[in-house]
């Protein structure tokens, strides 16, 4: 990738990295129950300026000690964690790769720090940022608190919240017998945020037309929040 297009994916963002996240859990509460499956898919911009999947990593993951699973959440996803045929890793393993793919996306693009990409994104973002805390991984490259939510991006550009009827309001082919799978639904939401970001430039909405650096902004206060 060249200084040019380096260049052109940080300032597409303001120097932030988007990576896609979908985590597949044994119930809603971040602190309390286990992480099963995880997929990021890194992206990348081409010559033109319009995203794209990289590549897409993704991993079964061992419940941590002591984590509780819930009945409904496991038949809901159809994830049974006992099956040795999963070839599940300890979470802090998962993570770590994760991790480091996206720091040398970071650095291939220029940008300063990843922002997830996620489908009600703060469901995603809280169990990382518990699983995280829990394995004492300090070098977390995601902004603390702030998404790119896929949820409100498709109600806005397609009008449609469910991941299935964002996809398909978007000519994006959705599989419901993949679905609730980390990977497919990581891919297939990482899908629908490159064609939202891409219908906005064809719609003329990037580049801006004034200069960025006459249009924005700054306070005092904002650059206390987006501090590394």
């Amino acid at each position: 990738m060249s200084t040019t297009e380096k260049s052109a994916f940080s300032q597409r963002f303001r120097g932030y990295f988007p990576v896609v996240i979908d985590i597949e859990t044994a119930g809603f509460n971040a602190q309390t129950d286990a992480m099963l499956e995880i997929a990021a898919s890194i992206l990348e911009m081409d010559e033109d300026g319009y995203l794209k999947i990289s590549h897409t990593l993704h991993f079964n993951v061992e419940p941590f000690e002591g984590a509780n699973l819930e009945q409904a959440a496991l038949d809901f996803t159809g994830i049974d964690p006992t099956n040795p045929l999963r070839g599940a890793v300890p979470e802090r393993e998962a993570i770590t790769e994760i991790y480091k793919a996206v720091r040398k996306g970071l650095k291939d693009t220029g940008c300063h720090r990843a922002i997830m990409v996620a489908h009600n994104a703060a469901f995603d973002h809280g169990f990382l940022s518990a699983a995280s805390s829990r394995e004492k991984i300090k070098r977390n490259p995601f902004h603390p608190f702030a998404t790119f939510d896929t949820t409100t991006l498709a109600g806005l550009a397609v009008g449609q919240t469910v991941l299935a009827k964002a996809c398909l309001a978007a000519g994006i082919p959705f599989d419901h017998k993949q679905a609730h799978s980390a990977k497919y639904d990581t891919e297939q939401t990482a899908e629908l945020f490159c064609y939202i970001v891409n219908k906005w430039k064809d719609m003329g909405g990037w580049p801006l037309a004034v200069p960025e650096e006459e249009a924005e902004v700054v306070s005092d206060s904002s650059t206390v929040a987006d501090t590394e």
